[in-house]
């Protein structure tokens, strides 16, 4: 496993301004050390996988994956791969018509899910793609096996059609209860719903892992967008994409929100050297 940091970014949604001498955000190490936007670009360019951990709405989060991804493709140019989670798999034939002008903006927004922050924060990243020519992955498992693992159990997703199984990972799936983000999520609902609802979050990230892999080849880098909880403190996602491949060099970027973005709280602390930390 190659080291590589991590980044938080703490964003202060209710309090930042890019007006007097308040910052907007502040980037930290794993060990809660300011350090700056080009010491992470610096990281990026050298990563396999980058995980992009954002906070869906906020605004600090989607203006940095733009100006990484900017940035980044200026370095790596045609070996940049983008990819999401906002994204569903079976949706992937169509992205692809997209990129290449076989589909309107008119008509891929009628034939593929998409978010209600798509057109402010999703579309600028798929644009970009569209205008450098890089391929989008669309990462995330299809809501209905999700929800299908969340209502009857994995056990569930052995009875889809073989075709359909083509957009999740392969079955079976590996599951580690005892990973605390799964934890987090088994105690925060008071166990209500049992395994099965960590099951369907982890359904997710290993299936995300999947498709990063399969679209990933050596030289190449790979920058995938989801919400920070899916690959916090180098569980979730990371988890997943160690067991096909250990030595990746895997770059993950956490996002925070506090009162106040001038000290990163303790709790956030890396004992490696393979996160940054955007707090805002």
């Amino acid at each position: 496993m190659k080291a590589s940091p991590v980044i938080i970014i703490t964003l202060m949604m209710l309090l930042f301004s890019f007006k007097g001498d308040k910052k907007a955000y502040q980037l930290y190490d794993s060990k809660g050390k300011e350090t700056t936007y080009q010491t992470l670009l610096n990281e990026a360019k050298t990563a396999d996988i980058i995980l992009f951990g954002e906070l869906h709405n906020n605004p600090i989060c989607h203006w940095l994956e733009q100006e990484l991804t900017k940035d980044l493709h200026a370095i790596k140019k045609s070996d940049l791969i983008l990819a999401a989670e906002m994204f569903e798999s079976d949706d992937q034939i169509a992205i692809n018509e997209y990129l290449t002008g076989k589909l309107s903006d008119k008509t891929f927004k009628d034939e593929v899910k998409l978010w209600s922050n798509y057109s402010n924060d999703y579309k600028p990243l798929l644009d970009f793609a569209k205008t450098k020519h890089l391929p989008f992955i669309a990462a995330n498992i299809p809501r209905r096996y999700a929800n299908m693992v969340y209502n009857k159990g994995l056990e569930r997703l052995d009875s889809i059609d073989a075709e359909a199984k083509r957009w999740i990972c392969p079955l079976p799936m590996k599951y580690d209860p005892e990973l605390k983000c799964y934890k987090d999520i088994y105690e925060s609902a008071g166990g209500h719903g049992g395994q099965n609802l960590p099951k369907s979050q982890a359904i997710k990230d290993a299936t995300m892992a999947y498709f990063i892999m399969k679209n990933f080849s050596k030289g190449k880098t790979i920058l995938h967008y989801n919400g920070s909880y899916h690959s916090n403190f180098h569980e979730g996602i990371e988890w997943y994409l160690r067991q096909q491949k250990k030595e990746l060099k895997i770059l993950t970027i956490a996002s925070i929100e506090q009162e106040s973005i001038d000290t990163l709280s303790s709790q956030f602390f890396i004992s490696d050297s393979s996160c940054f930390f955007i707090c805002s």
